[in-house]
């Protein structure tokens, strides 16, 4: 089993990625997301998902393991293939598509070639709760002074969507720290990661 391959990226276009490892070229179908990440000529480190059929054996390149885990959890879904759900991450990436499931927004996952909004509907239903929801146990452990609002409001949700994306609630705290009150939970996951950015 392939984990992940790390090598120079010989060849760069829209949903292939080819790495260099040791002189053999490893094709990686990828996502538009990924590809922003890849330089051509540069080292890269793709974790990657395996597909082997009866007349095909394909590998899916992620340039991290939060955009893999979503791709397993899409294709695990009744209806969504490995072409679609690279359609869905193309889209908004792994943090939007954490968002868009956990808020319900099927506008979003519909924005993908060939997803409709029954299979949106689908999608929704099948993985809130695998990637957290509303209905998810929030544990915030942040210092005593900071106040968490209540669970079903846009900074719980955004909270909520940035612990599934890795964050520990001390850096959520931080990063939501100044934030407007009456953003949208998507407006405020984007506040925190671009906050988050900045100090590295």
């Amino acid at each position: 089993m392939l984990y992940y391959v790390s090598g120079s990226v010989t060849l760069l276009e829209p949903g292939l990625a080819v790495i260099d490892c040791g002189g053999v070229g490893y094709g990686c179908r990828v996502t538009a997301y990924t590809v922003a990440q890849l330089k051509l000529n540069q080292p890269a480190r793709l974790y990657v998902t395996e597909s082997i059929r009866e007349d095909a054996y394909d590998l899916y390149g992620f340039s991290s393991r939060e955009e893999q885990r979503c791709f397993n959890l899409l294709t695990g879904v009744n209806g969504v293939g490995p072409k679609a759900a690279l359609a869905i991450l193309s889209a908004g990436g792994p943090q939007n598509f954490t968002l868009a499931v956990m808020t319900g927004d099927e506008k979003m996952l519909t924005a993908a070639q060939g997803v409709g909004k029954k299979l949106a509907q689908r999608i929704i239903l099948e993985l809130k709760d695998k990637l957290g929801g509303s209905g998810m146990e929030l544990d915030f452990s942040a210092p005593a002074n900071t106040a968490f609002p209540a669970a079903d409001s846009a900074a719980a949700l955004a909270s909520a969507a940035l612990q599934e994306l890795g964050y520990s609630p001390s850096e959520i705290a931080a990063a939501l720290k100044g934030v407007d009150s009456t953003a949208t939970t998507e407006e405020m996951v984007r506040y925190a990661l671009r906050a988050m950015v900045m100090k590295l």
